[in-house]
Order: structure tokens, then sequence, then C-alpha cells
């Protein structure tokens, strides 16, 4: 009775600890190399005033912050922040419509709320160093498809689908799997994809908000005609899918940059 007991209490917890690892955006590592690429395009200015807020803790650190957080039931609230679902699919002057009327708590108004309240001399310290965890962590989490995915299956955590042979969803695939195949450490990804030009830089950064969760969207939308539920997904769907979420991690590492060189540069 005991060994139940305690195999009991060992499930229990083994189910709390992986619970909220299964809905991080971009994982662990791909937030950290999101936010390894942020700290190579910082003015020297912002990442001045970006260390007198996050002190000692870098911003690929902090970009996982937000998603360690979700364990602390006074935090719960955050837990919209991090995604936007649509209903169907859109163009773009269709979900510039829709987001200009959006009042739901989701990635895009809460992005617009702390870009606007970081902009603000008297705020305090608690919430500068809370508002710029969660900017950094959700600029990430919405270049990941399934952040700007379908509503009905949330995201694609309702996809199931099998990596290799372990079943899954297509949301954690583009969360975890497919970043961690590629067995590098978040500073050797980031130094191996980390070339960009100049050019793409500056068109990168001056696209507004909308048109990365319409590029994100976009690409959730395709992924979802290429497989159906219950395929198993393995070295194909890498070699076809990698350079997409290359991509993706540089332009959210880029942008990133760019509103926070705005903010604090």
């Amino acid at each position: 009775m005991k060994k139940q007991n305690f195999l009991k209490k060992l499930l229990l917890i083994i189910a709390v600890i992986y619970a909220p690892l299964q809905s991080m955006a971009w994982g662990t590592e791909g937030h950290r190399i999101c936010g390894q690429i942020a700290s190579s395009y910082l003015t020297p200015k912002a990442r001045k005033a970006i260390e007198a807020i996050l002190g000692t803790e870098s911003i690929a650190l902090a970009s996982n912050w937000a998603d360690f957080i979700k364990s602390d039931p006074a935090f719960s609230y955050l837990s919209p922040w991090h995604y936007i679902d649509f209903d169907k699919p859109y163009s773009y002057p269709e979900m510039v419509e829709f987001l200009n009327h959006d009042t739901n708590v989701d990635a895009y108004t809460k992005l617009q709320f702390l870009i606007t309240e970081l902009k603000k001399k008297d705020l305090s310290k608690e919430n500068q160093l809370l508002y710029l965890r969660m900017l950094i962590h959700i600029i990430e989490d919405v270049h990941q498809p399934m952040h700007a995915a379908h509503a009905d299956d949330k995201g694609g955590n309702d996809f199931k689908v099998n990596w290799f042979n372990n079943p899954t969803n297509l949301h954690s695939v583009w969360d975890t799997q497919l970043i961690e195949f590629q067995q590098l450490s978040y500073t050797e990804y980031t130094a191996a994809i980390n070339h960009t030009t100049w050019a793409q830089r500056n068109a990168w950064q001056k696209a507004p908000i909308s048109q990365w969760l319409f590029e994100s969207n976009q690409i959730a939308e395709k992924l979802y005609t290429e497989i159906k539920p219950g395929d198993t997904l393995n070295y194909k769907y890498n070699f076809n899918h990698i350079d997409i979420v290359n991509q993706q991690l540089l332009k959210a590492g880029v942008r990133l940059a760019g509103i926070l060189n705005q903010l604090f540069g």
C-alpha cells in the first residue's frame, strides 16, 4: 500500500511538472535562441537600459520566465497573453480589420499594452521587470506558427500526431521537437543561423505586428493542409520544415531587437 501511494505521488509530481512544458511556445531552447539573436542586434544604449532592468539575467534566459511562471497560480492570468487563435483563414486586409477591433485578452492586444506601458517614465521597477519579460516572450511566441493558428484545436494542441514513435501534437512538434532534433545548444544553434543582412533586418523590423501574425498564420494554414491527425512525422518532415523554423526564430530575434531598440535605444 505504501509503495502504491508513493507511486501515485510520484506520477502526480511528474504530471504537474510536465504539463506546463507541453504548452511552451518554441520550448525552452527555442525561446533562448530568439533571445540570443535579439541580444546581438541591440544598440549600446538599449543594452545598458535592459541590463538595468534585468540585472544579470540575459535576454536569452529572461525569454523563458513567462513559461516557467505558469506553475504559480498567482500568474495564471498571463496564460492567454501567449497566443492568438483565429476562427478562419484571413487575407491580410481582413486580418488587419479583425485586429483593429480586437478587444480579447490575447498576444496582439497584450503586445500593444506592454509596448505602451514600457514607454512610461514613471513605471515601477516591479512592473518594468514583469512587462519586459512578457514582451520578450510574447514577441518570440507569435513567430511560432501554431501560436497564430486555429481556435478549434487550440493552436494545434488537439491535432494529434506522432513524432517518430512518440505520441504528441502538431503544436508540440513546432514548439520543441523540430528544434531539439537538431541536437545543438541554444548558443550553438544561434551561431549556426544568425546570419542576416542589413536589408533583411530593416524589412523585418519595419513590418507591423499585424504582419508578424499574418505570416505565422499563413504558415500554420499551410501546415494544416500537409498532414492529417494520426500521421507520423519524422526525418522527411524535419527536412521539409527546418528552414521555416530557422527563419521564424531569426525573425523573432531581429524583430524583438527592433522593438527593444525603439523602447530603450
